[in-house]
């Protein structure tokens, strides 16, 4: 199967060109392996990217793999494997300066950290949650202090969607039961079997060397190296935004998920996690940034969406472009991916650029999965 990236090509060389981004590498996978890649500027076949948060899904798959095993259950509380879940407070609101806490009204479930609903924030998307760690001191996820995945929930468990550190506490449950660090179970359940040989939360000083440096927009649209770091020694292996790779790698990934969880998982648990599984819960129309340097706002798309078991889910047809039931993901540097299970492909672009959903490296993004799609229904027939 041939399939024409020239226009791909096009849209990345021309990012480069116009300063949307330094360096950005884009990659189309079928169900059978790569399709197509390219990268320009500075970005090269072996950069490696802060994943961010395309490592939840990642770090989800490891702890469906215990579902499908038997050793967790989706509807477990989160406190019977890990009791400190279970004394979080909830943040209610401040008298003056002071917090106003309240406890758990009900406690959250595994499932619930799968799919946000947990109760849990982050600090740079939500107002709240940033006061309090100003107020107290409390150290944010960034800083490497594994303290930080102990401050308060902001909403009651079960009552609604807010992205937060909710796959860092699956993390832990996934390194609780399996008795390894996160970096270990995943090298031996997921990084291994698909040879993701360049994945992982330690990356070594000659991968380090092979890291594009981060970027961050100025106000009159340039980029200029960002003072944003992940921290090189965390305390913990982080599921919610920690690990590193190269664009193959994740790759492996998506194919796998293609697949239906192929090397991974059995396809009736890949199709089950695919589904929607936020019942009620309505996801929000706005994600509004509370530290502009991290995150801009990122509106939500007018069409029927939902979430799975670690995964967004788009629940329509978009015209020429995605189908519906794919899902999909990002992380903070401005890296995204795709998985079309209905017309067995996905795409993958990744930059390293400040702050999230910039919009030079967000048509970026629209550019290359249009022209994806302009190639797909000439090669790929619909599954």
């Amino acid at each position: 199967m041939s399939f024409d990236g020239s226009a791909v090509r096009a849209v990345l060389d021309g990012a480069v060109r116009k300063g949307a981004v330094h360096g950005v590498a884009a990659l189309v996978v079928g169900r059978d392996g790569p399709l197509f890649h390219h990268a320009a500027g500075e970005a090269d076949e072996r950069t490696l990217f802060r994943n961010a948060s395309m490592t939840k899904a990642v770090a989800t798959t490891a702890a469906l793999q215990l579902v499908e095993q038997g050793r967790l259950s989706l509807d477990a509380t989160v406190e019977s494997i890990l009791p400190e879940f279970g004394r979080l407070p909830v943040l209610e609101g401040f008298d003056g300066d002071t917090p106003r806490l309240r406890p758990q009204a009900s406690p959250a479930t595994v499932r619930q950290l799968m799919t946000h609903t947990a109760g849990l924030g982050y600090f740079f998307t939500n107002q709240a949650l940033l006061r309090y760690l100003a107020l107290t001191g409390e150290p944010s996820p960034l800083s490497g202090d594994k303290r930080s995945l102990s401050v308060p929930l902001v909403h009651q468990p079960g009552t609604a969607w807010e992205y937060g550190v909710n796959t860092d506490w699956l993390g832990l449950i996934v390194e609780k039961l399996s008795g390894q660090s996160l970096g270990a179970c995943l090298q031996q359940q997921v990084y291994g079997p698909l040879g993701m040989a360049d994945s992982g939360f330690a990356p070594d000083a000659a991968q380090r060397e092979r890291l594009l440096r981060v970027m961050q927009r100025q106000a009159d649209g340039r980029l200029a190296p960002s003072v944003h770091e992940l921290p090189a020694a965390p305390e913990w292996d982080a599921a919610g935004h920690g690990s590193y790779g190269t664009i193959h790698d994740y790759g492996r990934f998506v194919q796998a998920w293609l697949n239906d969880g192929a090397g991974l998982l059995a396809p009736a648990t890949a199709q089950m996690a695919l589904a929607n599984h936020l019942g009620r819960i309505a996801l929000p129309a706005l994600i509004t940034s509370a530290v502009p340097e991290l995150s801009n706002d990122v509106p939500s798309l007018p069409v029927p969406q939902g979430w799975g078991l670690g995964f967004h889910l788009t629940l329509t047809d978009l015209p020429g472009m995605r189908s519906s039931g794919t899902a999909d993901w990002a992380g903070v540097f401005n890296s995204y991916y795709w998985i079309d299970r209905t017309r067995g492909v996905g795409g993958i672009l990744m930059t390293q650029v400040l702050p999230f959903f910039d919009m030079p490296v967000v048509e970026t993004l629209m550019g290359f999965e249009l022209a994806v799609y302009q190639q797909v229904g000439a090669v790929l027939p619909a599954a």
